[in-house]
């Protein structure tokens, strides 16, 4: 579901990303760890084409960025849904707004828009907060609103950045559960994140990275 082939990127001459290879499973949850500034956030952004590597090939998806026409990222990006440190919710939109303009854009019935966003609601347990802003919301309770803005689209990739660097241990705990559940509806999921709490004794497939470099992988 998600192929990287000896990847690389550059900023200015300088290796962000350096030949990394790894593959991971359909349906599987892996995570992508390391010291900040070690790349993890660049392999993402290359992995959903807000950037595009240097070197090497990705796959994702089924979409292979070495075939992909420009107008084709659109719906490459269709199948990933993305979670984001920093939520990147819109303030002056109500939570079901937030979550229901992803499917706005793509022209879906506001019949099914509306079953579709309260889905996810109470997977993220959170449908009496439909008609809240962002802001007036807890941390842990923006974080699961930009989950169910990820899956509303029913991607078949799920990317995450550092999805509980701001929240507490029973906030953490509770969004580690929901990604859980979603790989359990067969979801593949990448998890980027510093905290080593997230992967130990998990059972799951887990990347080091440093300077760019894949280090090694181990199981979680």
């Amino acid at each position: 579901m998600i192929r990287v082939e000896a990847v690389s990127k550059y900023y200015e001459k300088e290796e962000a990303i350096r030949n990394v290879s790894f593959t991971i499973g359909k349906g599987e949850m892996a995570f992508l760890t390391g010291p900040s500034g070690a790349g993890k956030s660049t392999l993402l952004k290359l992995l959903y084409l807000s950037e595009m590597p240097d070197a090497g090939v990705i796959t994702v998806a089924g979409f292979r960025t070495s075939d992909l026409k420009e107008s084709s990222i659109p719906l490459l990006r269709r199948n990933i849904g993305v979670v984001f440190q920093d939520f990147k919710l819109l303030s002056n939109k109500t939570v079901y707004e937030n979550i229901a303009l992803t499917l706005h854009i793509r022209g879906i019935p506001e019949k099914e828009t509306k079953e579709r966003v309260h889905s996810v609601l109470r997977l993220v347990n959170l449908r009496h907060k439909a008609d809240a802003f962002p802001l007036t919301l807890s941390g842990g309770e923006q974080q699961r609103i930009t989950i169910a803005r990820a899956i509303v689209g029913e991607p078949t990739v799920m990317l995450a950045d550092e999805p509980t660097g701001n929240l507490d241990f029973d906030n953490e705990r509770g969004i580690m559960q929901i990604f859980k559940e979603i790989n359990t509806k067969g979801t593949t999921i990448l998890i980027a994140t510093h905290n080593k709490g997230l992967f130990t004794n998990t059972g799951r497939r887990v990347l080091f990275i440093e300077n760019g470099a894949l280090l090694k992988e181990e199981t979680g």
